[in-house]
């Protein structure tokens, strides 16, 4: 195949590598402007408007001839996920990181694809059987990743010293006066709504078939109900006050780079290799900002949290072969969301060298359609 035929067979992988980087500066900035004041109800309403500002000009142009006629039921989804993802979730996301810590809540991110295997079990829209291996992969992986999700909660433990330095005993007094339970129920309700998002998210789709026609419609009402709040929740006419200064950059870089360019990245890399793929890099974004949250922040890490971060990690890849064995297993290696009938959903999965293909498309890409993409949302 030659150096470009590597290289394209590449690109899946650099570009989920790529979008967990995106993740962890994303968590680093938005706690840095909310410990400078920045509120996190304010943050949601200008981080969706950038979003919308930015990317509804492309689906206007590039779905104009494919985007369904709007219809009552449609429009009620769409309020729904804009209240799921843009308000509840990220305003419970930014609640939670303040509590306990930028590396802490990208850790809690790795719970995401559990919690989605759980509502699609709830939903129907995921079928097990016992007596096959994946199966019983999928079941034993989401209980051990709840377990590492409930020792995150209940066992903080001591400090541990990763990168050592004397500001890290002045964070460490800081510490002890943050609310860690209360964060992370917080960060893990956060979690609930957005897995709860792309569950709906799938469904619209199915009624609703242009992507990026449903993401700046999603990012623009989220918009208007954040907007509406934030100004019940938050009083203060200052802090709507932005700069150029870390409110701008969190808002700008948060709105463009995880509502926007992560939405097209996982989107691409979905159609390519399926939603399994996209979930097994998860784990990155927490190791990446757990390094710059002790050498930018003087974050500590603590016992507790590297436990819970561990078996997560376990449990995690456990659901993640056992989707990816399951797959094998079904005619057309097709991997799914949704697959309860005549309902389900399927997510194409072709071969590397059609990668290239994808993301040369014209075409509007479709957005994330399965909840194991992990990024979570990686943030909320």
């Amino acid at each position: 195949m030659g150096e470009e035929g590597v290289f394209n067979k590449m690109k899946p992988y650099l570009a989920m590598i790529f979008l967990q980087f995106g993740y962890a500066g994303m968590y680093i900035v938005t706690l840095v402007s909310f410990k400078r004041g920045f509120s996190h109800w304010v943050f949601v309403v200008y981080r969706h408007a950038v979003a919308t500002l930015v990317f509804a000009p492309f689906a206007f142009f590039l779905e104009k001839k494919r985007r369904p006629k709007m219809t009552i039921s449609i429009f009620f989804k769409i309020m729904v996920l804009a209240f799921l993802e843009p308000v509840l979730d990220q305003n419970l996301y930014g609640v939670g990181i303040q509590y306990t810590s930028a590396t802490f809540a990208s850790a809690t991110v790795n719970v995401l694809p559990a919690i989605t295997f759980i509502m699609a079990l709830i939903f129907r829209l995921e079928k097990v059987n016992l007596k096959k291996m994946y199966s019983l992969a999928k079941v034993i992986g989401t209980a051990v990743t709840v377990t590492g999700a409930m020792v995150m909660t209940l066992y903080k433990g001591p400090a541990v010293d990763i990168f050592r330095n004397g500001s890290h005993h002045q964070a460490a007094a800081g510490s002890a006066d943050q609310h860690w339970v209360a964060g992370t129920i917080m960060l893990l309700s956060c979690i609930v709504g957005w897995s709860a998002f792309f569950i709906l998210q799938n469904k619209t789709l199915e009624e609703y078939p242009a992507e990026l026609s449903l993401t700046s419609l999603v990012c623009f009402m989220g918009t208007l109900e954040g907007g509406v709040a934030a100004v019940i929740m938050e009083r203060r006419k200052s802090a709507w006050a932005i700069g150029f200064d870390s409110r701008l950059l969190a808002a700008s870089y948060s709105g463009i780079v995880c509502s926007g360019i992560a939405y097209y990245m996982q989107s691409v890399v979905n159609r390519v290799r399926g939603p399994v793929f996209v979930t097994a890099f998860s784990p990155l974004s927490m190791i990446i900002t757990a390094v710059l949250g002790a050498l930018i922040l003087s974050e500590q890490i603590h016992l507790g949290s590297l436990i819970g971060a561990v078996i997560i990690v376990f449990g995690l890849y456990c659901v993640v072969w056992g989707k990816s064995k399951e797959n094998n297993n079904k005619p057309g290696g097709s991997d799914k969301l949704a697959s309860s009938g005549k309902g389900g959903q399927e997510l194409p999965i072709v071969s590397d060298k059609n990668f290239h293909d994808v993301i040369n498309t014209n075409g509007a890409k479709p957005m994330i359609r399965d909840k194991n993409s992990l990024h979570h949302q990686q943030e909320p």
